[in-house]
């Protein structure tokens, strides 16, 4: 069975567009790349269930190292031996509004075509890395 690698497309990096994008990624294994534009990167948390899309769902949200912008739009294969090996997909993308940035706290309005209204990406104090990916009340 022949693999398709798909080619990123280069992006120069302006400001900050407010986008995001949530990629389902079946690597070693499943997990969804939730990624939001920010200082000229894509801060990135590897969330092991399916992002919520309803108030009351938490997820566990694992902060992951930044990846460049060009990654906003890579969806295929990634080849075996490489890191991340397996194949990508977007699940969703969109735009943010950021309403709060402080280092264990954001808090941001989503735009996308499956998360949509304001939600919480709240850092756990054991371990820095770890973070709760939630969607408010009331949105």
């Amino acid at each position: 069975m022949a693999v398709t690698v798909l080619e990123r497309k280069p992006r120069r990096s302006g400001g900050s567009s407010g986008r995001f994008v949530v990629q389902e990624h079946h690597a070693t294994r499943l997990h969804w790349d939730f990624r939001l534009e920010m200082d000229g990167v894509l801060k990135s948390w590897a969330v092991p269930k399916e992002p919520p899309t309803r108030p009351g769902v938490r997820r566990l949200a694992v902060q992951v190292e930044d990846h460049p912008l060009d990654y906003i739009d890579f969806g295929g294969v990634i080849p075996e031996g490489e890191y991340g090996a397996g194949t990508v997909r977007i699940w969703d993308r969109g735009t943010y509004a950021l309403e709060s940035r402080k280092p264990e706290k954001l808090v941001f309005e989503l735009h996308g075509e499956r998360m949509r209204g304001r939600y919480v990406l709240l850092r756990f104090t054991d371990k820095p890395e770890n973070w709760l990916l939630f969607k408010a009340k009331n949105t």
